[in-house]
């Protein structure tokens, strides 16, 4: 457990020293102030906790999931709107809290409010918990006097992303899956039975067919030392792909190529329209100013080509222009979804008509997954059948020789 040092004021007001042992930085504050001790400054002491914590190492390595996210704000909502004090409600939330890092994160966050923080200024000093959709938010809602009614948005919002993500992953598990149980079979085939009817027809003497010759290059290719180049060159490839994709000119590259996928390419584009639609619907509605609306969506569109039309669309309206006719400029979003939004500038009421947009293509989302697994089922069956009689045909080709040579 780490230790920290405090500069303290006591009741009568002499200033002194302080060393106390806790989980995070926000028990520590607050066992001082149990003590009835006014806390100046606080930090870990390096010096004796100069080993590997093992359990903060592990709690920097659990993420806070969007459900997470999305149970805290109910909760919190719940307690905002039934009178409860902020500082005793974010403790009794951080007190049932599962996940390791956001129990950490209200403890500090908690602490921080009982100093006179604003809510959404302690929570942007946890980045990897609440994100700037989430502080604007908050921040809003705080400016406004409605808290409770932000905190329920935020909660409804997340769920719908959550059950979007889902879909998205249950669209790609039946593939992958199969995918990786057909590779392992086929792999298993190649490297282990070819070669034993291979030398069974090499004994009778029976040439082998080029097919069958050519499966068992392969086999003894992947037998051999040199199918470590295989296993060296994935993880090299992969991280390739990551420094690429870092850069902008790389990002923009395969996001232009996810968008034009077959089968994929319309999903990722109802995705993006869906997410769009519904994070700005959700800040205009809590009273983010629109740019900052726009900002915010920008950086969690998870699309670079998507992103580079928002910002396009924030310039437009830096310049007195119009959402929509920006969005048509970059043709990235569905002309369907930029006339409802053209509809909700014209009658102002765009929030309303984004709602209704994210609800139409959150429906087109979950309509698109079921056709997309649909789709998949054949192709990975004829996948795994051409696999299975590749390998089967290898073994056959000879014996067919041999039944001739018998004849």
């Amino acid at each position: 457990m780490p230790t920290y040092l405090a500069r303290v004021r006591d009741a009568k007001g002499n200033a002194r020293k302080e060393k106390v042992t806790a989980e995070s930085l926000g028990e520590a504050r607050s066992a001082l102030r149990e003590q009835g001790l006014f806390v100046q400054e606080l930090a870990e002491n390096k010096g004796l906790n100069s080993g590997v914590n093992l359990k903060k190492f592990q709690t920097s390595m659990v993420k806070v999931s969007v459900k997470d996210k999305a149970v805290f704000s109910r909760q919190f909502a719940v307690l905002v709107n039934a009178g409860v004090a902020m500082v005793r409600g974010l403790g009794v939330l951080s007190e049932q809290c599962t996940n390791p890092k956001l129990k950490n994160a209200l403890m500090d966050i908690s602490s921080d409010v009982q100093q006179g923080t604003n809510l959404s200024d302690a929570m942007r000093k946890h980045p990897q918990c609440f994100d700037g959709l989430y502080v604007s938010m908050v921040q809003a809602g705080e400016v406004g006097g409605v808290l409770d009614e932000v905190l329920n948005r935020l909660a409804k919002l997340l769920e719908d992303v959550a059950r979007l993500q889902n879909q998205i992953k249950s669209a790609m598990t039946y593939p992958v899956v199969v995918g990786s149980l057909a590779l392992i079979i086929f792999l298993a085939m190649t490297i282990f039975l070819i070669p034993i009817f291979a030398g069974i027809f090499k004994q009778i003497g029976t040439e082998l067919p080029a097919f069958t010759q050519a499966m068992l290059t392969i086999s003894d290719f992947l037998r051999s030392p040199n199918a470590v180049i295989i296993v060296i060159l994935v993880p090299i490839v992969m991280f390739a792909y990551k420094r690429y994709y870092s850069t902008r000119v790389g990002r923009e590259t395969m996001d232009r190529f996810f968008l034009k996928m077959p089968l994929f390419g319309d999903l990722i584009q109802k995705t993006a329209t869906a997410r769009f639609c519904r994070t700005f619907g959700a800040l205009t509605r809590s009273g983010v100013p629109i740019l900052t609306c726009l900002e915010i969506v920008r950086d969690t569109a998870g699309n670079q080509i998507v992103a580079n039309a928002i910002d396009e669309a924030r310039r437009e309206i830096q310049t007195g222009g119009m959402i929509s006719i920006a969005l048509q400029k970059e043709q990235v979003f569905p002309m369907m979804a930029i006339q409802m939004i053209s509809i909700g500038e014209e009658t102002g009421e765009i929030d309303k008509m984004l709602m209704k947009v994210a609800d139409f293509y959150e429906d087109e989302v979950e309509q698109a997954v079921k056709a997309l697994t649909s789709i998949m089922e054949p192709i990975m069956i004829l996948v795994i059948g051409i696999m299975v009689g590749s390998i089967l045909l290898a073994m056959y080709l000879p014996m067919f020789k041999v039944f001739e040579t018998l004849g």
